[in-house]
């Protein structure tokens, strides 16, 4: 059961918690028998418990359902180490400098993966004085279109969300950038690396 948390999550967590059934249950104001229950797979808690059981647990709700802590691995800070993550129902764009749950629209995003770009989503790059100017022959329609496009160093993003109609193109201030991403809103994220 992936999309709701699992009895045998629930008891693996509260014992990293070192709690009892009972001191869970007290804390959630139910019975002993509930808690039970839901780590012998007989029930599950009702929705309206998930956040104060996530609290019981020093765990985000998000956690709670994945079954674990997000641990940030990316201690060197390298911004090259980040991920993209961009929700398929309104756009939406989140960049995480290191691993990361991230919801949107109520579902759970994963990491965009980024490919090679193709002759369709060729990124073009031109210095202009302090300037890099990015711009990608690609076609911007309502339907059809880049979502953003991004400058990655190793110690910052910089990021211009493109919209339909507009111009495929953007300026990047010059500052040790290793990495240029274009996403279309069909094909997904492109990645050319300098």
């Amino acid at each position: 059961m992936n999309q709701y948390v699992t009895g045998a999550e629930i008891r693996r967590l509260r014992e990293n918690k070192q709690l009892t059934q009972e001191e869970l249950a007290a804390v959630l104001h139910v019975s002993s028998k509930a808690v039970s229950k839901w780590e012998t797979g007989k029930g599950f808690p009702d929705i309206s418990l998930l956040e104060p059981l996530a609290k019981a647990l020093d765990l985000s709700v998000i956690e709670l359902l994945a079954g674990a802590k997000v641990h940030n691995r990316n201690r060197s800070a390298d911004m090259r180490k980040g991920k993209f993550y961009i929700c398929p129902i309104c756009g939406n764009v989140i960049h995480a400098s290191g691993e990361a749950l991230v919801s949107c629209c109520g579902i759970t995003l994963v990491p965009a993966e980024p490919e090679e770009p193709d002759a369709a989503h060729g990124i073009h790059i031109e210095t202009v004085e302090d300037e890099l100017f990015v711009r990608v022959a690609h076609p911007m329609e309502k339907t059809h279109h880049l979502l953003f496009l991004a400058a990655v160093s190793d110690d910052r993003l910089q990021l211009v969300r493109l919209y339909p109609e507009g111009n495929a193109a953007a300026r990047f201030k010059l500052c040790r950038i290793k990495e240029l991403y274009a996403c279309c809103n069909q094909h997904g994220l492109f990645r050319l690396r300098l």
